[in-house]
């Protein structure tokens, strides 16, 4: 996303939903910490992953290539909707102040309830957010980590960034249209201006820490992706991660923007598996 444009997420089309159905996917909904939460499940892998979605994201407009094309007979993965986003609705989202925290206790939860103890993370942006919470709290059950778009602080340069795409009536057509499938124009708007309007919360907060004290609680494993194109994430935010996070290490993809792993998915999968697998 930048002040002009906004990144584009997969639309769930039939040609995806064929693909899963060969691919064996399992999806239903489990009550999780009071909520009902949407989740897609493929493979039958020793190593499970829990691929956690950006703001106002979901399994199905998030990882479609994932879900479609991780190797299968080494992963189980699992891509799930956090709660008032997608599928896991109702309730509504709402941005308490721990709203990433909840996110996390969610995450872990639901792996826990599909007996899935040991697992890896991988967070998009606001879903990356909650997977390094969720590896800080919890390190004797994930066992890898993968981040990409995601910060542990917020500046006025980023509050400023975000103000510039709060609009959805100034994105393109092609930009809501996703979005606006899944949740309809109004409360797609309503939502995303209320995510907007939350993140001011942290940037009052010193340093504007969203959860910098948790980094060096991350004892796994963690690889740091950054697109060097990131419109909305600016690379300062990855070298923080790769300095604050022990024995994290930094992979840049110059021609990455903030959805680098929909534009580049065979790339970044690639990178990802053989990360997974050391």
């Amino acid at each position: 996303m930048s002040a002009l444009t906004v990144c584009r997420r997969a639309p769930w089309n039939k040609r995806l939903q064929a693909n899963l159905r060969r691919c064996s996917a399992v999806s239903g909904r489990l009550r999780v910490n009071g909520v009902d939460l949407f989740y897609e499940r493929v493979g039958r892998g020793d190593h499970a992953l829990l691929l956690l979605p950006g703001a106002l994201g979901s399994a199905r407009t998030d990882f479609g290539p994932q879900l479609k094309c991780l190797d299968q007979k080494r992963f189980t993965v699992v891509a799930c909707d956090p709660r008032g986003y997608g599928r896991s609705r109702p309730p509504e989202r709402d941005f308490p102040p721990d709203f990433y925290e909840r996110d996390a206790r969610d995450a872990v939860a639901l792996m826990k309830l599909l007996g899935l103890g040991s697992f890896s993370l991988l967070g998009w942006s606001d879903g990356g957010i909650a997977a390094l919470i969720a590896a800080a709290r919890n390190p004797d059950r994930v066992r890898r980590l993968v981040v990409w778009g995601s910060n542990a602080y917020v500046t006025q340069q980023d509050l400023d960034l975000y103000a510039a795409v709060r609009d959805v009536s100034r994105w393109s057509p092609r930009m809501k249209a996703p979005m606006e499938e899944m949740y309809g124009a109004r409360l797609f708007a309503r939502t995303w201006e209320a995510w907007v309007d939350s993140i001011a919360q942290f940037a009052r907060r010193p340093q504007g820490s969203i959860c910098v004290d948790l980094l060096p609680l991350i004892s796994c494993p963690t690889l740091v992706v950054h697109g060097e194109k990131d419109p909305m994430v600016p690379s300062f935010h990855a070298h923080f991660l790769l300095q604050h996070i022990a024995g994290s290490r930094l992979h840049l993809m110059p021609e990455g923007k903030h959805n680098l792993h929909l534009r580049f998915s065979s790339q970044f999968n690639q990178l990802v598996q053989d990360f997974l697998q050391e």
